[in-house]
C-alpha cells in the first residue's frame, strides 16, 4: 500500500489491519465492537484538542480585531494558555447549590455534551472515512442537534436560580426559533442531491457546489450559516447566557469541571456545525478532482477552518442584539426566506428532471 492511499483513509487501514488480526480469534460481532469503541476513542481525543486550538485561535484573532496582542505569555505564542485554563477549570472548587436537584443538576452538562458529540459521528472526512455512513445522515444531524436544549432546560431548572431558569427558557425558544429555518436551509442540498447521506451530498457537488447554484444556494447557505451561528449561542445571538441580564444564564450555578463540559460542548459545536456546512454547500472533501492527489480530509479541515473563522469573525465585529429583536429575525425574516428558498429549490430540481435531464443523457 502506497502513502497516499494510506493519507487518504489512515482510520480505515489502521482499523482493516486491527480487524484482520482480531479476526482469526474472535468473533465477527466483538472485533465490530471493538472498532466502533476504538473509534469513539480517537473522535473524543481529537476533539479537546480542537477546541483548544479554537479558544486559542478565537482569542488572539478578536485580540487583533481590537488592537490587542492576546495570550503570549503560556507557552510560544500563547499556545498553551487554553492548557492552562483546562487544568485551572478542573481543579477548581465544584460548588452545588443547597436546594438544587443534585442528580439533574449533575446530569445536565453531559446530556449537552454527548448529543453535541454524537454529531460527529456522521461528518465524512473522506470518501468511507467516517464513524458511520447512514442514508439519513442529514435527519440523524438534525435529530442529535435538538437534543442538547434539553439539557439547558434541565440545567437552568435544576440549579434553583430564576437567572438560571431564565437562561434555560431562553436557549429553548431561541433554539427551537432557529432549528426551523436551519432545517429548511438544509433541505436544498437535500433537494439538489437527491439524497439525505453525507457522503452522497458531497459526491454530487464534485463538479459544482451547491452554494455556487444561483440564488438558491446562496439563500440556503447564508440562512444554514446564520441559523447555525444561533443554535450555537454565538454572538450576536448569545441572549441564553446575556451576563448583563442573568448574569451567565443557564450555567450560573455551574463551575469547574461542569462548567468546563459546557464549555467544550459550545466549541465542539462551533466546528461540528462548520463541517456539516462545508459539506452541504462547499463540496465537503473535495476540490475539483484535486482530493485524487491530496487527502480529502484536508479540504474538509480547511472549509471547516474557514467558517470557524466567520463564526469569530462575527463575535468580534457585531453587538449582542435585544431579545425581541432575536426572535422577530427568526420568525420574520429567517423563516419566509427559508420557506420560499425551498420552494424555489423544488421547482427548480422539478423542471432539470422534466426538462433538461433527458437531454443531458
Amino acid at each position: 500500500m502506497d502513502l497516499l492511499s494510506f493519507l487518504q483513509n489512515p482510520f480505515g487501514v489502521i482499523g482493516g489491519a486491527i480487524g484482520s488480526l482480531l479476526s482469526p480469534i474472535l468473533p465477527g460481532w466483538l472485533v465490530s465492537l471493538i472498532l466502533i469503541v476504538l473509534g469513539i476513542a480517537v473522535v473524543a481525543a481529537i476533539i479537546p484538542a480542537i477546541v483548544m486550538g479554537e479558544i486559542w485561535a478565537e482569542r488572539r484573532i478578536i485580540a487583533r480585531f481590537q488592537d490587542r496582542i492576546g495570550p503570549n505569555r503560556v507557552g510560544p505564542f500563547g499556545l498553551l494558555q487554553p492548557v492552562a485554563d483546562a487544568l485551572k477549570l478542573l481543579t477548581k472548587e465544584d460548588v452545588t447549590p443547597a436546594r438544587a436537584d443534585k442528580f439533574l443538576h449533575y446530569i445536565a452538562p453531559l446530556l449537552v455534551l454527548a448529543f453535541s458529540l454524537m454529531v460527529w459521528a456522521v461528518i465524512p472526512w473522506n470518501k468511507g472515512m467516517a464513524l458511520t455512513d447512514i442514508n439519513v445522515a442529514v435527519l440523524y444531524v438534525i435529530a442529535m442537534g435538538g437534543v442538547p436544549t434539553v439539557g439547558f432546560i434541565v440545567a437552568g431548572w435544576a440549579s434553583d436560580n430564576k437567572y438560571s431558569l431564565l437562561g434555560g427558557m431562553r436557549s429553548a425558544a431561541q433554539f427551537f426559533s432557529y432549528e426551523i429555518p436551519g432545517v429548511l436551509a438544509v433541505m436544498t442540498p437535500v433537494l439538489l442531491a437527491g439524497s439525505m447521506s453525507l457522503q452522497d451530498i458531497a459526491e454530487a457537488q464534485r463538479r459544482v457546489w451547491f452554494i455556487f447554484y444561483p440564488i438558491i444556494g446562496q439563500l440556503a447557505f447564508i440562512v444554514f450559516l446564520i441559523a447555525g451561528v444561533a443554535e450555537s449561542n454565538r454572538t450576536p445571538f448569545d441572549l441564553v447566557e446575556a451576563e448583563s441580564e442573568i448574569i451567565a444564564g443557564f450555567h450560573t450555578e455551574y463551575s469547574g469541571m461542569r462548567f468546563a463540559l459546557f464549555f467544550l460542548a459550545e466549541y465542539a459545536n462551533v466546528f461540528a456545525i462548520s463541517a456539516i456546512g462545508a459539506t452541504l454547500f462547499l463540496g465537503g472533501y473535495t476540490f475539483f478532482g484535486l482530493e485524487s492527489a491530496i487527502p480529502g480530509w484536508i479540504f474538509l479541515i480547511g472549509k471547516s477552518l474557514f467558517l470557524v473563522f466567520v463564526f469569530f469573525w462575527l463575535r468580534g465585529t457585531l453587538p449582542r442584539l435585544r431579545y425581541d429583536q432575536l426572535m422577530n429575525f427568526a420568525w420574520k425574516q429567517l423563516l419566509p426566506i427559508g420557506i420560499v428558498n425551498m420552494l424555489l429549490t423544488g421547482i427548480a430540481v422539478s423542471l432539470y428532471q422534466a426538462y433538461l435531464q433527458p437531454f443531458l443523457r
